[in-house]
């Protein structure tokens, strides 16, 4: 039981104070109006706000060897869900017999199959050939990354077959329009690159053909261990993909954004709306690859539970950015980052379902958990009010995953997966970081047992 606590509706922002809510089986069982008595083995929650959840929608933690700190580092910032964005067979078999639903870790809400890139979807038979194995193997989703528009039309037409989403990076040259209205179920990163910028512009037809996007190299046959070698190098992309940045792509983007046109950009959102076509902002990837160098990511207090080993490769990656590119090269990367936070914000006016997701690990300055909480600060920033923001990372996953029935909402009958916060979380977005307690799958974290989980992970490092 938790008892008197202020019950925060995610639908529409209504407060109910002073309410008892008695948590069964892992799930809500009752809220009522209050006792006014707090017996032993209950939550004392007066004062505090009750929210569901976090999840946070961009996930690569079980890409680490031991994943076990960063899911228990998560939980301790309030996530008791997450999607994983890449996937292979071996974590499809272990997801499928259960391995991952521990009530001490946040909740796996999907799980793509391996991603989908040139090692294995070089071309559209070998796309449809892919697609219809992850999705025999049990994989929610499918990710492409770096393919080519013709093989992402051959996968999506294959993936309707087999009734799962295709989602992830644009392809590089695509018309954002045909790939939303083709059934894109989610773009990440605002694209990456060009991406959803382009179609914001007066030049978009001449950026799209000329985006060309960034590759890697790919035998032209096949050989034993791909995968591992496209994990190997991919891992090795994954730290700071701007980092990769051409001077000629960097004169594109200067022309995006000077070719910008807000009517046009709002028009694509309403083209998103209609086609249902989410976007999930990592805004904290893109700021932390574009901005790389800046001082406040190395000073960040919560780099300590990152391991020294991983620390100082980010610290090479960021030195490496800064002095790759000149003054007015930064000054470009500088710039698309603040026309991609305006993104944000007119996709939201134009009623854009988004999501709140971090990309964490392996990108540099990503650190699980805390990412989250900084992401919700750079939608703050982009101009969401606190409801949105506490919507991205709770409501809109659940309508996004089908799993409206079970989560997304502090109601009877749903996964008692929740957050206790000290101060109102529709007042200021801010207050959506005072996790004083968290509920998942039943079970309640203190404050004390966070905290005492948080430096035990300080201890090891993750990595």
């Amino acid at each position: 039981m938790i008892t008197d606590i202020a019950v925060v509706d995610t639908r529409d922002g209504t407060r109910t104070p002073h309410q008892d809510v008695r948590i069964d089986n892992g799930r809500i069982a009752a809220i009522g109006a209050t006792t006014g008595t707090v017996d032993p083995g209950q939550v004392d929650g007066s004062g505090r706000f009750l929210v569901p959840g976090y999840a946070d929608m961009h996930s690569h933690v079980l890409g680490l060897p031991d994943p076990a700190d960063a899911l228990a580092l998560m939980l301790s910032f309030g996530i008791t869900g997450y999607r994983q964005m890449a996937g292979t067979r071996d974590l499809l078999r272990r997801r499928n017999s259960g391995e991952f639903d521990a009530p001490d870790r946040p909740r796996l809400l999907a799980l793509a199959g391996d991603l989908l890139t040139p090692f294995n979807a070089g071309s559209p038979a070998a796309a449809v050939a892919e697609v219809a194995a992850q999705a025999a193997a049990g994989a929610d989703f499918v990710k492409a990354v770096m393919i080519s528009p013709d093989v992402y039309f051959a996968a999506q037409r294959e993936a309707d077959r087999h009734d799962i989403a295709v989602l992830g990076h644009l392809p590089a040259g695509i018309d954002v329009r045909a790939a939303s209205r083709a059934g894109f179920r989610s773009i990440e990163h605002l694209g990456p690159g060009p991406g959803v910028l382009a179609g914001c512009s007066h030049h978009e037809h001449q950026l799209v053909a000329n985006d060309h996007g960034r590759s890697i190299p790919v035998p032209p046959f096949t050989i034993p261990f791909m995968d591992r070698l496209a994990g190997r190098m991919l891992a090795t992309l994954v730290v700071n993909p701007s980092q990769l940045t051409t001077p000629g792509q960097l004169h594109a983007m200067r022309d995006a954004l000077d070719s910008f046109d807000e009517d046009k950009c709002r028009e694509l959102a309403r083209e998103f709306v209609a086609n249902d076509t989410w976007n999930c902002p990592t805004l904290i990837r893109v700021q932390t690859q574009e901005l790389c160098g800046s001082p406040e990511f190395a000073g960040d207090p919560d780099l300590r539970y990152i391991a020294p080993r991983v620390r100082r490769t980010w610290a090479k990656a960021a030195t490496a950015f800064t002095r790759k590119f000149s003054t007015a090269q930064h000054e470009i990367f500088a710039a698309q980052f603040e026309r991609q936070l305006t993104l944000v914000r007119l996709f939201h006016d134009e009623g854009v379902p988004l999501l709140a997701g971090s990309d964490a690990v392996g990108a540099a300055w990503v650190i699980p958990g805390s990412a989250l909480h900084r992401e919700f600060d750079l939608l703050s920033r982009a101009g969401l009010p606190p409801l949105s923001v506490l919507q991205a990372a709770t409501s809109g996953p659940a309508r996004f995953l089908g799993r409206e029935n079970s989560s997304g909402s502090v109601d009877v009958g749903k996964d008692a997966d929740l957050v206790l916060l000290s101060a109102d979380p529709l007042a200021d977005t801010a207050n959506l970081h005072t996790v004083t307690g968290v509920v998942r799958a039943g079970t309640y974290h203190s404050a004390a047992d966070l905290a005492a989980l948080r430096d035990r992970i300080a201890v090891r490092g993750i990595g």
